[in-house]
């Protein structure tokens, strides 16, 4: 989980360096917190951290096939780029409700149930950033549209939001 982590942020970082969009920028600050919370379960349960400490490289082979084919396809556009993060975040909130569904430990459902939270508002601010590039709505790449709702309709963005300013936002 913590180089699925890294794998967000350094895509977000890269596309940040593509295109100057200060969405990326923001998000890949906050896919480093999630990456550092994945390392204090980690730490507490003498793990092995898997992570490089360089952007775009990875132990997990399929992470580092994975973060080329989207570095690749968001590099056709702006809104290639702006729907590669969008698609990452629906990704993340798959498999961390998985991985929260196999657990009964109360540290790693504590710490994953945070990260889904962060990974809606990144979703959610990604497809307002999709909108308001597009002049179209968003359409959910993996989640069915009622997940996508159920997910969007939860999140509150901007200063009543416990994380501060808008996520993705100045």
């Amino acid at each position: 989980m913590r180089e699925e982590e890294k794998l967000a942020r350094d895509v977000y970082l890269t596309l940040y360096d593509m295109y100057g969009l200060q969405i990326f920028q923001n998000i890949a600050r906050s896919e480093q917190n999630h990456m550092d919370a994945v390392l204090t379960l980690i730490e507490k349960y003498n793990l092995t951290d898997p992570v490089i400490d360089e952007v775009g490289v990875f132990t997990n082979e399929t992470l580092q096939e994975l973060y080329s084919q989207l570095i690749e396809q968001g590099s056709q556009s702006l809104t290639d780029a702006i729907l590669i993060g969008a698609l990452i975040e629906e990704k993340d909130i798959i498999d961390i409700n998985n991985l929260i569904n196999a657990t009964e430990n109360p540290d790693i459902i504590q710490v994953f149930s945070n990260l889904v939270n962060g990974s809606a508002h990144h979703l959610k601010a990604f497809s307002n950033e999709y909108e308001r590039i597009t002049g179209e709505p968003y359409q959910p790449q993996l989640l069915i549209p009622e997940q996508y709702e159920a997910t969007i309709s939860s999140v509150v963005m901007g200063p009543a939001n416990a994380h501060g300013p808008a996520w993705g936002q100045d």
